[in-house]
Formats: structure tokens, sequence, C-alpha cells
């Protein structure tokens, strides 16, 4: 399989087509996914020495990673505030020791291997009623609690020298967020570990893992690997292959669209700071320009993983809501893609067996935190597993309604949702 014909794979980097896995092989470490959690722990084990095999059943970033919107947002889907209450302080006061440790990981990879994908500084995140407001206000001072005080307030006066739209309040600025090219930061990635000593097969999907044994069995169609370590990083595209896993997280779609290219005098009378924005709804809009000042605008969401027949005619009315003056500029891509959503919002990590271990569901806001997952592991695998521990312990619930009606139930929630966003609530 290709990448989608989306605007991310019409402007990526070149990248050289990696041979399938055919025959048996032993290697250190196997790791199935090569999307930010996989590469993330892969090139944290490259440097500390290890041999590493990396499996991707279709290109590296087919899947979420090379799709997403493209914003380094900072912390998890669920707020700290929400696992304090579910899980206890003490995990909460863990959570904000981390949170901002994926992007740092994100600029040091950048920094370190000369990846090309467009950095750019800040997110922000706006507003619609006072009510919204004193929630961001909140999360300010929630975060700074923890020590981290990158948070500005901005009212609408403020606002107006970042986003030029209407029909925002306020909102907040986080200066340690900011957004990229997400499928040149992957296969910069990938030639990262390859310099490493890495090896990536892709077109090899993984058909079957055994995963009780102190070197775990992985097989493909053409082959069959064993390993002293085996990291499982599929998320949403990892279907019922590794049953264990299945249940944990719902594939979940949402969609993004770009514009043609903008004159300079509108892409700075939009978005005049270039910052990237989302607004704080539980069904969200997201946006950003790209490297070549087109408008990456993103939303929705499909549970169970379809994708709508129209992503342009489903996003434009919502673009065109917050900023009118692009009623006449055309779309050139529109795409969907999958995230896998857990039912706590907090992503999954964890160990099936003595030494396999995976990462996965992180609900909308993998970005960064499959940059920090992936590290996790890389540091649990190497004996540390403090950190790795703290997350590893936390329960997970499944969906009411099981595989088979969970989707229709987080679909009523997301109405009762988008309902209480469309009065005000």
């Amino acid at each position: 399989m290709e990448h989608i014909d989306s605007y991310y794979a019409a402007s990526a980097n070149s990248s050289p087509q990696r041979a399938a896995i055919s025959g048996e092989h032993e290697t250190d470490v196997c790791v199935v996914g090569g999307g930010f959690s996989g590469l993330s722990a892969a090139i944290h084990m490259a440097r500390a020495g290890r041999q590493v095999t990396l499996l991707e059943s279709a290109r590296i970033g087919w899947g979420a990673s090379g799709r997403n919107g493209g914003q380094l947002i900072n912390g998890l889907n669920a707020s700290l505030e929400s696992i304090e209450k579910r899980f206890g302080e003490s995990s909460a006061q863990f959570m904000g020791t981390v949170l901002q440790e994926g992007a740092s990981i994100i600029r040091d990879f950048i920094n370190d291997y000369s990846i090309e994908c467009d950095l750019k500084s800040r997110s922000i995140f706006v507003a619609f009623n006072a009510r919204q407001m004193q929630a961001l206000e909140a999360k300010q001072r929630l975060w700074a609690s923890h020590g981290m005080d990158d948070h500005e307030m901005l009212d609408r006066s403020a606002l107006a020298a970042h986003v030029g739209s209407s029909r925002y309040c306020g909102g907040m600025v986080d200066h340690s967020g900011g957004h990229l090219h997400p499928l040149n930061l992957a296969l910069g990635e990938a030639r990262a570990l390859e310099q490493l000593g890495g090896v990536i097969h892709e077109q090899s999907r993984v058909l079957s893992i055994e995963s009780m044994h102190d070197k775990p069995l992985v097989t493909t169609a053409d082959a069959q690997l064993r390993c002293n370590t085996l990291v499982i990083c599929g998320n949403a595209y990892l279907g019922k292959n590794v049953p264990e896993l299945a249940a944990r997280v719902m594939p979940v779609s949402t969609q993004v669209m770009a514009t043609e290219p903008l004159s300079d005098d509108l892409a700075a009378q939009i978005l005049p700071s270039d910052s990237c924005v989302e607004d704080v709804r539980y069904i969200l809009d997201y946006y950003r320009l790209s490297a070549d000042k087109r408008l990456l605008f993103g939303g929705g969401s499909v549970y169970g993983g379809t994708d709508p027949a129209d992503v342009e005619a489903k996003l434009r009315p919502h673009m065109e809501k917050v900023f009118p003056q692009l009623k006449s500029v055309k779309v050139t891509h529109a795409w969907s893609g999958n995230f896998a959503l857990s039912f706590s919002r907090v992503p999954q990590l964890g160990k099936l067996g003595p030494s396999t271990y995976y990462a996965m569901g992180y609900s909308g806001h993998g970005v960064t935190g499959s940059h920090l997952f992936g590290r996790l592991i890389a540091e649990a695998a190497a004996g540390n597993t403090e950190r790795f521990d703290q997350i590893a312990k936390l329960p997970w619930y499944p969906f009411p309604g099981g595989q088979r009606f969970g989707a229709q139930y987080s679909t009523v929630g997301s109405w009762w949702y988008g309902l209480r966003d469309a009065v005000g609530l």
C-alpha cells in the first residue's frame, strides 16, 4: 500500500522503497509499526546500541502519523484534572512532569538528524464564550502548578494578533507548542533510524505474534522473526491480529483538507502570527498554514473509523464560518484517517509478556504523546521501569457495549457533547 492522496504525500521529501521481509530472521529488537511511537522507540533503542528491525505494513508514516493535523499540542486528551479524579493525585502529579517532553523529543530529533519538516512555533486554543475562557484560565493555573509557565491568556483584542476571525472571544497561546509537516517528520526519523544501524521493512504486515516467551516470535505472510524484545505500535491500524489489544481502543476517523496556496496578504490576514489553532469544543476545528501558505483545516470524527463520502463537503462549511474570506478559495486535497480512542482518553502503555511492550490509544493527541511513549518503552526495555510503570499501572476500561456496540455508544455521547458545544456549555 502506498500513502493516501493527501497534501502531505504530495509534498513529501524523497524516501526509498524498502523491501518487505521474507525468510527466517533473528534480531535483538523488533518494532511493529512505522509511525511515531514505533520510530521513537526504535531510535531510542538504536541510540543505546541495540540492533533494531522495524516492520511496517504499508509505508513509513502511512497511518495517523502521516495524515494528522501536524500540531504539537502538549498534553493528553484527558486533562490533568480528570486524570486526578479517575486515577489519583500521584498519577496526575507524574503526568504533569512529562506532558511537554514529547515536543522536546521531536525538536531534539529534528536538530540531531537535520530533519526538514517545516517546524514552526506556538499553538493557540480559542474559545467561543466566557465559560470556555474560564476553563482555559483554570488550565493555565493548573499547568503552572506543575511548573509549566509557557501559557499566556489572550483576550479578544490580543487574539486578533494571531487569528483573523470574529468567531472567538479569546484564547490561550502555548509558546512551547508548534506545528510541522508530520509525514516528513516520520520520513526523517526513519532515515535517522537507518543511520543508527536500524533495518526497516515496509509492506510487511504482521499476521500474528507469540508474546508469552522470553524471545517473542513475529509472523508475516512471508517471514518469521524471533527477537529478544518486541514493541507493538500499530495503534488504530493494528486490527485484530493482536487480540489482547483489540478491545482496548476504538478506531475513530478524522478529516483534513488543504486549500490552494494563499496570497501573502490573505495568509497574513487569517493567521498573522503563523501559529496553529484548535478550538476547545468537544467536536473541534483545528487549522494552520503550511510552508507554502495553504490553509490546512481539520475536524469532525466518525466513531468506528469509517470515512465520509465527501471530506470537503463536510469541512468546508466549518472553514467558511471561521474565515468567510475563503469562500472562493479552492481545495486541492481532502483526506481522512483513523486515530485510536481509549475509553478513558488516556493512552495505553504496558506489556503482553516478559519482553513484549505496546503503546496505543492516544485519542487524537498522538504527535507528542507517541514520541514520549516510545522513549518510555525504550527506558523500560533497558531496565529503567520507573516511569513506564507509572502509566502501565493505570487500569484500562472497555467501551460500554464492547466491540459490537461501542461505536454507537460513543456516537450518542458525541451528539450530547456536540449539543453542549452548540448551546455554549
